[in-house]
């Protein structure tokens, strides 16, 4: 068995970070789901993550063969819900998944799921209970992983507040 771990993402990560950003946004292209085009997310963004201390890589036999945030702050797309409603919806203190993505070569090893057991159990030993995530109405590959993981469908928010770029928003709930 491969060994499997999940660590903090490094500057030395970034071009690894990169070419499956690069490999996940052509897959998205491919499937018709304008999520994660137009230079998204970028470089500078993926540094941002790293210097905040957000970004994590998911490692197999010593190659970074995975790579998402887990936002520590509240996430402004979700002050807002529509068609829905966030459980506790007053409790802002949640981690929020996001630009996760599992390398090419990686693809069909249920990495995916690893990865996010593994971001479960950061947000908790961070102190967060509540996490988030949300992913575009087209993209059923993710759909599928975050409802096995255990999330809950909570309604729709609209990236930088615009109704154009809609996002199905998902919620879980840590005993």
């Amino acid at each position: 068995m491969a060994t499997q771990f999940v660590r903090l993402a490094t500057t030395n990560d970034i071009p690894a970070i990169m070419k499956i950003i690069k490999q996940a946004q052509g897959l998205l292209a491919n499937d018709q789901i304008p999520q994660w085009q137009n230079n998204y997310p970028n470089r500078s963004i993926i540094e941002e993550d790293i210097a905040k201390k957000y970004s994590y890589v998911l490692i197999v036999d010593r190659a970074v063969a995975g790579v998402a945030t887990l936002l520590q702050e509240e996430d402004p797309n979700y002050y807002k819900i529509y068609h829905g409603s966030w459980e506790k919806p007053n409790d802002t203190h949640y981690t929020s998944i996001h630009r996760i993505a599992i390398a090419q070569d990686y693809h069909g090893q249920h990495l995916a799921d690893l990865f996010f057991s593994h971001l479960l159990t950061l947000s908790y030993q961070l102190g967060y209970q509540q996490i988030r995530i949300d992913t575009h109405a087209r993209n059923k590959r993710m759909q599928h992983i975050i409802a096995k993981v255990g999330f809950h469908y909570s309604g729709i928010v609209y990236m930088q507040g615009d109704e154009q770029d809609q996002r199905q928003a998902y919620q879980l709930f840590l005993p």
